[in-house]
């Protein structure tokens, strides 16, 4: 199980009530029927099936049997349902929609078209597009933990090199929603990095700079750059490493790390460094699993806020040469313009 916090759970969770709420399951009826949820469901699935037995239309809305023979026998008698010829146990004939069950279906896509349709207006098509994937990823989710399977996460994640359409504006926006929950940081914050995304976005055509960004069914999750002009030297400069609250947990930030380490060592930059912030302790020990080490911290307020700024050092592997002598950086941190 992907490690997740209570305070993103209860996100779900209340989201999740709202949703209940609002598309009507507290109703004693649903999609302007007659009939209960449960009752509406069955018309769905049987409708877009051609035929289930009632033991297989328990199982799959993972309902009591005694419950589903007792409405499927009200909906025969509505004349919404029939069933075909069969043994004696009821459990084991065949359900399909009449003439005025295939009526109702219709009308059930209607009202549910209508009324998602009209709630959609009031997002943006790539809102709309994303919330459609994940909604059923977690609802698959869902059902695989009811079931006690695996659910089957057919999402392609691809780490892309270069620029990519909107990466200047989705590399600030999630770098402005993770430090605005854990670092408090605001609009200034997210200036600075959208302008630092867009000047290195002009410098990526030399051999020195580059971006790798994770991608996850067409949407930008996760970002890393290597910037190896702005320190000077042989000092390459990793920037703007972040991954969205969505992809963490697999493995998103390790793989974009060694990409950018891989393209330093075949740069043969001797040092890599990123400036990050105090407290930070999951990003931490993934520097220090990659050979980082705290090099120096103090407290700053370029950001917008007063905050420990922490700077880590990467030296280049020695695998031909033993017994160099370590060479210093130049400059202090402090004299340096830090970035992020």
């Amino acid at each position: 199980m992907r490690p997740a916090t209570f305070e993103l759970i209860d996100r779900i969770r209340a989201a999740s009530r709202l949703m209940v709420r609002e598309l009507g399951f507290m109703q004693s009826t649903l999609a302007a029927t007659d009939y209960p949820p449960s009752a509406v469901h069955s018309i769905l699935e049987i409708g877009e099936r051609g035929s289930m037995t009632a033991a297989d239309l328990a199982e799959f809305l993972g309902l009591e049997k005694s419950s589903v023979s007792r409405m499927v026998g009200k909906l025969v008698g509505a004349g919404e349902l029939k069933q075909s010829a069969g043994g004696e146990d009821a459990r084991f004939k065949s359900l399909s929609l009449t003439a005025k069950g295939r009526r109702t279906l219709a009308a059930v896509h209607r009202f549910a078209r209508r009324q998602v349709g009209h709630a959609a207006q009031h997002l943006a098509p790539y809102e709309l597009a994303s919330i459609g994937e994940h909604l059923c990823r977690y609802a698959a989710a869902l059902r695989a933990q009811r079931l006690g399977v695996r659910a089957d996460d057919k999402s392609q994640l691809q780490i892309v090199e270069g620029y990519r359409p909107g990466s200047i504006g989705r590399v600030a926006e999630m770098h402005a929603r993770y430090y605005s929950r854990h670092a408090g940081l605001g609009a200034f914050f997210e200036q600075r990095v959208a302008v630092g995304m867009a000047d290195l976005t002009s410098r990526l055509g030399r051999p020195t700079n580059a971006i790798w960004t994770a991608v996850a069914n067409g949407r930008i999750v996760g970002s890393v750059a290597i910037d190896g002009e702005d320190l000077g030297g042989r000092e390459a400069h990793l920037r703007f490493f972040i991954v969205d609250e969505e992809a963490r947990g697999r493995g998103v930030g390790a793989n974009l790390l060694a990409r950018a380490l891989s393209f330093c060592d075949s740069r043969e930059f001797e040092r890599t460094k990123l400036w990050t912030f105090q407290g930070l302790d999951a990003a931490r020990r993934l520097y220090e699993r990659a050979d980082f080490t705290l090099d120096w911290e103090g407290r700053g307020e370029q950001w917008g806020a007063s905050l420990v700024e922490q700077c880590f050092v990467r030296k280049k592997p020695q695998t031909t040469l033993k017994g160099v002598a370590r060479q210093s950086s130049g400059a202090s941190p402090l004299k340096r313009a830090r970035r992020v």
